[in-house]
C-alpha cells in the first residue's frame, strides 16, 4: 500500500522514520513550508531516507495536483498538516485519507488539543485515528487509544513523552487494520463535539482569585508555550515551571503583612521559587519567561526587585 504522509516537523519525522523502518511503501511526504530560519526536520528526514518530498504551498493548484498524482498514492496519512485538503487530494487514494488527532474526539477538536485538556483539568486524553472528510476532525473513528494525564504533566511532557510515542503506535495499528481490510468506521457522536481554536493571549491570563488548582492547570497547560501570563509593577511575564500546594502552613500567616495575604500576594521567596498565594493554596513559581528569556525564579526576583508582600496581577 503506497502511503503519502502529510505532516509537519517533529511528529512527521517520527512517523516517517517508524513507517520506513517497518517496511511500508512510502510514496512520498507532503508538508507546508516552514518560516525562514526554521529547521525543517521533516523534510531533512525525507531526503535522508530517500522518500520524495512535496511542498504543500498551494494544494488546490493544478501544479500541486499534477505532482501529487505522480506519487501514485493509495492512502493519505494526515498528522498536524494544519490545512484543509482539497477534495481532489482528499478522495484520490483508493483507501482514502486517515488523520491523527491528539484528543478523545469528538471532544477537543480543532487546534492546541494537547493544551486545552490540561487547562480544563482533564485526567485523560487520547490519540485518535479517524477517516478524514471535509469537516474538521469529525469523520468516523478508526481507532482511539487513551492517554493518561498525570497531575503534574505540562503540555510539553504530555506531548513529547506520551502523545507522540502513542501516536506512532496508533498509526501503525491503523495501517495494519486497513491493509487487512478490517479497519472500522465508527461515526462520531457529534452531539458531544467540541471545537477549540488556538490558545490566545487572553486565554493565558492568570486570575489569582481562582482556586489554586485552576491556576496550576492553566500554568502547566501552557508550559512551555505560550506560558501563563501575569504581571508585576506593569511588567508582563510568563509563568512556566511551577508546583501546587493546597492549604496553608501557619508560617505564611505569621510572616507576612495582611496586604500580602490576598490573591497573587508573594508570601515567600527562596533560592528555588517564589511562593504566591491563592484562595485555597499556594503556587510555587520556579521559572518564568521575561523579556523573551527563560530564567529561574531567583534570577527574576533580582531582575525586577521582587519582595515578600508584593503582588502579581494587580
Amino acid at each position: 500500500m503506497r502511503i503519502v504522509l502529510m505532516s509537519s516537523r517533529q511528529i512527521g519525522e517520527k512517523i516517517l522514520e517508524r513507517l520506513v523502518k517497518r517496511g511500508e511503501d512510502m510514496a512520498g511526504v507532503c508538508a507546508l513550508p516552514v518560516s525562514p530560519g526554521v529547521k525543517d526536520r521533516f523534510k531533512e528526514s525525507a531526503i535522508k531516507l530517500g522518500v520524495p518530498y512535496l511542498e504543500a504551498r498551494n494544494m488546490s493548484s493544478q501544479e500541486f495536483h499534477d505532482e501529487y498524482i505522480k506519487l501514485k498514492p493509495e492512502l493519505n496519512m494526515l498528522a498536524q498538516l494544519r490545512t484543509i485538503l482539497p477534495e481532489s487530494v482528499l478522495n484520490y487514494p483508493m483507501y482514502g485519507t486517515i488523520g491523527w488527532h491528539p484528543s478523545p474526539l469528538p471532544k477537543y477538536a480543532g487546534t492546541n488539543s494537547v493544551i486545552w485538556p490540561i487547562i480544563f483539568g482533564e485526567t485523560k486524553t487520547a490519540n485518535t485515528i479517524f477517516w478524514t472528510d471535509r469537516r474538521i476532525d469529525a469523520g468516523p473513528i478508526l481507532l482511539q487509544k487513551e492517554v493518561r494525564i498525570s497531575p503534574d504533566d505540562t503540555s510539553g511532557s504530555l506531548y513529547y513523552d506520551k502523545i507522540i510515542p502513542g501516536a506512532v503506535e496508533a498509526i501503525e495499528e491503523a495501517i495494519d487494520l486497513i491493509e487487512k481490510g478490517i479497519a472500522p468506521r465508527v461515526p462520531q457522536d457529534l452531539s458531544q463535539y467540541s471545537y477549540y481554536s488556538f490558545v490566545t493571549e487572553k486565554d493565558t491570563i492568570i486570575n489569582w482569585a481562582q482556586p489554586a488548582t485552576r491556576i496550576y492547570d492553566l500554568i502547566r497547560g501552557t508550559n512551555p508555550n505560550p506560558g501563563a501570563t501575569t504581571n508585576f509593577a506593569n511588567r508582563i511575564f510568563k509563568v512556566l515551571d511551577s508546583e501546587l500546594r493546597l492549604g496553608f502552613e501557619e508560617n505564611i500567616v505569621d510572616s507576612v503583612t495582611t496586604a500580602a495575604i490576598k490573591a497573587g500576594g508573594v508570601v515567600d521567596i527562596t533560592s528555588e521559587w517564589i511562593e504566591v498565594i491563592a484562595p485555597d493554596g499556594v503556587i510555587l513559581i520556579k521559572a518564568v519567561r521575561f523579556n523573551n528569556s527563560k530564567m529561574a525564579a531567583a534570577d527574576f526576583t533580582q531582575e525586577v526587585g521582587l519582595r515578600i508582600g508584593d503582588r502579581f496581577g494587580s
